[in-house]
């Protein structure tokens, strides 16, 4: 098996022990559900993948990302679900 060489690394440990690794991201054309959504935030926010990459590799938008972001950071990853963005939503 042969590893592609690149600085970035290729298994981060989240806070809460998990192990995230680049074959955990979901594919390129995917449905969004909360689960994929927080695996994105937490490979960007860790180090596992850049914002930019992100943003390319799944087609999503400044804002759009931006919210989930915001989301995580301050209600958690329940507040990704779609049921939950009028209870979660900020004034």
């Amino acid at each position: 098996m042969f590893l592609k060489k690149t600085d970035a690394p290729r298994i981060v440990t989240l806070p809460c022990g998990r192990i995230l690794t680049l074959a955990d991201l979901p594919p390129d054309q995917t449905r969004w559900v909360a689960s994929r959504k927080e695996t994105v935030v937490n490979a960007v926010i860790h180090g596992l993948i850049t914002k930019d990459e992100a943003l390319r590799r799944y087609g999503l938008s400044e804002e759009e990302f931006g919210s989930w972001i915001k989301a995580v950071q301050y209600h958690g990853p329940a507040a990704l679900k779609i049921t939950a963005i009028q209870r979660f939503r900020q004034p």
